[in-house]
């Protein structure tokens, strides 16, 4: 674990580096502030932020993070969603994975109700890729319009330029800060301008900040520089009078056991099981849990615990298969969190629903279709932890990310596929050999063994946390250790919102 987690360093390492040192140095000799540096004197002294995604675009052609920092922080004593466009990158351009991992932000925002802060400074669109980002990027306004319809508050602050679809930003936000000499905010820039109407014009008469505070009005307030747009933004949340839907509970006693433990918890292979309750017992308060239904469907552990004081139910895989009585158990523990208003936590390492004709004819498949109603059906918040394997169906049951968890973070030793590549492999092998029996073909046994060793590494490189991360498949890979403090962060901006159970809104349970 400690060697993944030493490699996912380094992936986080090129995220931190944006543009690299060229571009760092000629942001800094501006005179601007790194985005990470932005949001660090937004927020509260010593409080944390849970950065969301910094994976994200890895794999792809785009650098490692999306020109874009997201996460919760708090400021001004309140519980803040935050977005910081890195400059150093293309300018701060979007590119497709940019637009996921701002909408994914402004999703969390809307559904726990926290008030979103914009941290601008972007050129809009990066154009080569303008036609993978410009249709679906008007769902970033639309969701601005949202939030504040909502009564969630919006505010923007702008440090460069906001230029083109950037600049509906600041245009749709409740409130809006620039700063003089710095920002430019407008449509189309002189050159597009000039082009258009053939009129000749500079960016300061044009977008500049001193224009839009005494001429336009898009500017609510105007700011001297970097450190005092930020200090005006903390006084604009300081000011919002907003109020959480339910009380921070009284501090709760940590762990028993060590949170170090969990580096040796999960074995290297998946295929080992290992007792989930020893996961829980180095995360939740005082180690303390109360099992329901601990003799029946042993392979799924379901608990009520507390977790920084939160009331938490815990559902975990403790033999990777899902079998019918652990699909029962869990529709059962389900709709008992939903009648109480308390939150759901998963923790993932499941191989899917068991299969055979034997399990078959014992009504896997509705049974199966039982848990994934109750699921999907729940109106509790879930948070889901990928520790190791989440195959198949078993992946949807246990709230994988197409259930809408409101977080969802991985482990660096999870996988996540249809299926485990060796089985994935055996398959294909399977159904290629019937196929060359059926046309009367010998079957050739080396091409054979050469197909399943490529489609096995193929698997194996797609099921990697890195892989699913820069996916936006989850909200980002912790280290196992932090599991506690990020459950009770997202915990913390859910109860922002009110925790309200579905009361019998499940659909037909096929007995």
């Amino acid at each position: 674990m400690l060697r993944r987690l030493a490699e996912l360093d380094a992936e986080h390492a090129k995220a931190l580096a944006g543009g690299g040192e060229k571009y760092t140095a000629r942001h800094r000799a501006r005179g601007g502030l790194l985005a990470r540096e932005r949001v660090e004197l937004l927020l509260d002294p010593d409080t944390p932020f849970l950065e969301l995604s910094p994976l994200a675009a890895w794999g792809s052609d785009h650098p490692v993070g999306a020109s874009l920092v997201t996460g919760i922080g708090v400021v001004s004593g309140v519980e803040c969603a935050i977005t910081a466009n890195d400059p150093t990158v293309r300018g701060g351009a979007f590119n497709p994975w940019t637009l996921k991992k701002a909408l994914r932000l402004q999703e969390i925002a809307y559904t726990n109700r926290l008030p979103s802060i914009s941290l601008v400074e972007s050129g809009g669109a990066d154009l080569p890729s303008q036609k993978e980002t410009f249709i679906p990027g008007g769902a970033l306004f639309r969701d601005l319009t949202r939030l504040s319809a909502a009564g969630i508050p919006t505010v923007a602050v702008v440090f460069g330029n906001s230029t083109a679809g950037g600049a509906y930003v600041p245009g749709m936000s409740d409130h809006t800060i620039m700063i003089e000499k710095r920002s430019k905010v407008f449509l189309g820039g002189p050159p597009l301008v000039r082009m258009a109407t053939g009129e000749e014009s500079d960016e300061e008469s044009l977008g500049g900040a001193g224009m839009h505070a005494r001429t336009s009005g898009l500017a609510d307030h105007l700011a001297h520089d970097e450190p005092d747009a930020l200090r005006r933004a903390r006084r604009v949340i300081a000011r919002l009078n907003w109020r959480k839907a339910h009380p921070d509970p009284p501090p709760a006693e940590p762990p028993l056991y060590d949170p170090e433990e969990l580096l040796g918890i999960v074995p290297e292979d998946l295929r080992t099981p290992f007792d989930p309750r020893e996961v829980i017992a180095r995360v939740v308060d005082g180690s303390e849990f109360d099992e329901f239904k601990p003799l029946y469907g042993t392979s799924l552990v379901t608990c009520w615990a507390g977790l920084h004081g939160y009331p938490v139910g815990v559902l975990a895989n403790a033999r990777g298969v899902l079998f019918s009585a652990e699909s029962q158990k869990a529709a059962h523990f389900v709709q008992l969190a939903n009648q109480r208003d308390i939150p759901l936590v998963f923790l993932h390492n499941t191989t899917g629903y068991m299969v055979g004709s034997r399990y078959e004819q014992g009504g896997i498949i509705k049974h199966g279709a039982m848990m994934i109603n109750a699921v999907a059906n729940s109106r509790v918040p879930h948070l889901s932890v990928l520790m190791g394997a989440s195959y198949g169906a078993g992946h949807y049951g246990m709230c994988g990310r197409a259930y809408d968890p409101r977080f969802l973070f991985s482990w660096p030793s999870a996988r996540a596929a249809v299926m485990g590549p060796q089985q994935l492999a055996g398959v294909l092998s399977i159904v290629a050999r019937a196929s060359a029996r059926a046309g009367g073909r010998p079957y050739d046994e080396d091409a054979d063994a050469a197909l399943r060793a490529v489609v096995e590494r193929q698997i194996e490189a797609e099921s990697l946390p890195a892989f699913l991360s820069g996916r936006l498949y989850d909200d980002g890979v912790i280290d196992p250790r932090d599991t506690r403090t990020v459950l009770g962060l997202c915990l913390s901006a859910i109860h922002t919102a009110p925790v309200e159970g579905a009361r019998g809104g499940f659909g037909v349970f096929r007995m």
